[in-house]
Parts: C-alpha cells; structure tokens; sequence
C-alpha cells in the first residue's frame, strides 16, 4: 500500500457551502466510521477546514464544537485547537482556513453565527479526519 493522503485521510462536510446571513449548526461528522469487514475505524486527529466564496458584509465567527454523545455539545477547548477559528469578513473571499483539533470528543462539527449581514457570505467547512487506526480506510 502506498503511503498517500489517499489512504490516510478521510473528509467529512460539516457546513455546506451556501449564502449564509444566519447562524447555523453543521452537521455532526463521526471520528469512528465502520470499515469494510465490520472493522471499526477510529482517527486520531482532526482539522476543521473553511473555505470562502465572496462574502458581501458582515463577519461570520466559526466556532469548532465536540460532542462524546452526539446530543450535548460544547466549544472545543482552546487547549485542544491548533490555530485559530476565523471571522470571516468582505476581505476575505476565496480563502482556506486550517484549525487544527487534538481533543479526544468523538463528534465534530462547526458553527457559524453572522452579524451585521444583510447579504451575507457564501462558505462552507469541511472536517478532515487522519491518523487512523486501520489502513487502508474504507471509503465505503
């Protein structure tokens, strides 16, 4: 097996991309997915990725929320991000965001909550998980 992000890296939508002007919850993404054969997959890392399209007005704060139930959520502890979690404003169209994650909480999923927006921002966020436990992932 080659050693590719292929094989070590799986990617999870959290936040679709769309035009946003409202605060919204993005869907929870698992870090433990069943694999081919019954095998459970459990990653070790994760990073939470936002990427903009044109934002017309207003900031967009992106929060990382964790989850042990998928039913009680919280903020992430700043003690278990690397980077920051950005404020998306009009200067900021077409751009990544990288945060990283190290806390053990099963679930993950981002948060938008926009002020000032008549317009709004088009954005979306992706979780991507790594350091698995079974290679290669299933990709089923």
């Amino acid at each position: 097996m080659k050693r590719t992000v292929y094989n070590h890296v799986r990617a999870r939508a959290t936040l679709a991309i769309t035009a946003r002007t409202a605060a919204a919850n993005g869907t929870a993404v698992d870090r433990k997915l069943s694999g081919a054969a019954g095998t459970n997959e459990w990653f070790g890392a994760a990073m939470l990725l936002v990427h903009t399209g044109t934002i017309t007005d207003g900031t967009h704060a992106i929060t990382l929320e964790v989850s042990d139930d998928n039913a009680s959520w919280s903020a992430a502890p700043a003690a278990d991000l690397q980077g920051t979690l950005p404020t998306i404003a009009a200067a900021n169209d077409d751009t990544v965001y990288e945060t990283g994650y190290t806390g053990t909480a099963r679930y993950l999923r981002a948060v938008t909550t926009p002020s000032g927006t008549t317009t709004g921002g088009v954005y979306g966020a992706t979780i991507l998980l790594g350091f698995p436990n079974v290679l290669p992932i299933s990709r089923t």
